[in-house]
């Protein structure tokens, strides 16, 4: 009996000692709790300052959109996505350079000659057309013009007026063949524009028989150059065997003036050149048309003829 009494208050003892124990280790896990935790805060708010911008920047987009390529992403793409107004701006200028390379074709340059052959046919009849040539009495007006452009080669009193009125007469004599050729030259200058402009702008491949109405124009015009050509030689050898002429070349040989014979001179021989010259350029020219019309035709067909084989 005292055995088991002694028994029984050891273990209410060691009971009680582990129920103390039991509440000591619950008081000190239920104090470090929130220590634990405040202390795991404290270090996710040490980590870097720019790691947690940019999780708060990934986080701010709705989520339907995160993963959404951006503009850095797309930048690459812009040689191959263009706007609406910069990709039809493009092709205006595609097109316009592909017209403008008609220039540096066979018959682009065939009219550009046409155009320049003209053009100085124009500038050698105009020099002539307005150059009087006439005399100018400047040793009458005295003191250091009489000094200078008196003497034995001067003109005085009858004959300076004499030589003044042939001036005057063989001027609007020879006026004639040098208004036709610059009226000639300037129409063809004109028409030669006029196909270099149809040709830059595609018209005959838009329209085919343009090229044959050019190439029928063209050879008339080759033609046309010959008669034209006599006719220019005959009046000026006409005018330059007038009386007027000849006593006008007499009168200034007589003071040993040089310029005035009653010959072609190097204007008229240069017209004369180019004339020839455009008889060339515009037979080659319709033979370029008859050629460039063929090669329209045979694209047109192959071009139809894929449409029907589509």
């Amino acid at each position: 009996m005292p055995d088991r009494g002694g028994h029984q208050d050891r273990s209410d003892v060691y009971a009680e000692d582990k129920s103390r124990e039991h509440r000591r280790y619950h008081g000190r896990d239920g104090n470090r709790k929130p220590r634990d935790t405040d202390q795991s805060i404290s270090a996710a708010d040490r980590r870097p300052k720019q790691t947690r911008q940019r999780d708060m920047t990934s986080d701010k987009g709705p989520p339907a959109y995160r993963g959404h390529q951006g503009p850095s992403a797309l930048s690459g793409e812009t040689s191959v996505y263009h706007p609406e107004e910069e990709y039809y701006e493009r092709q205006h200028q595609r097109q316009t350079l592909y017209n403008l390379r008609y220039i540096l074709t066979s018959r682009g340059l065939c009219q550009l000659m046409e155009v320049f052959v003209n053009l100085l046919i124009v500038i050698c009849a105009g020099v002539p057309y307005s150059n009087n040539g006439g005399y100018r009495d400047l040793a009458s007006l005295g003191g250091i013009y009489h000094y200078h452009f008196g003497g034995a080669n001067a003109f005085t009193g009858a004959d300076a007026d004499r030589v003044k009125e042939l001036d005057r007469l063989f001027h609007e004599l020879k006026r004639p063949p040098y208004t036709f050729t610059m009226a000639w030259g300037g129409v063809l200058m004109i028409y030669a524009f006029a196909m270099l402009a149809i040709g830059i702008f595609r018209v005959p491949f838009r329209c085919p028989p343009v090229l044959l109405g050019e190439a029928l124009v063209n050879l008339l015009i080759g033609l046309g150059y010959i008669p034209a050509l006599a006719f220019y030689f005959i009046k000026l050898q006409e005018t330059y065997n007038n009386p007027i002429c000849t006593e006008r070349e007499q009168l200034y040989k007589s003071k040993g003036h040089k310029g005035f014979e009653c010959q072609f001179h190097g204007a008229d021989i240069a017209g004369g050149l180019f004339g020839v010259l455009g008889v060339f350029v515009f037979i080659f020219g319709a033979v370029l048309a008859v050629r460039a019309f063929r090669s329209v035709r045979e694209l047109k067909k192959q071009r139809t003829n894929e449409d029907n084989n589509y």
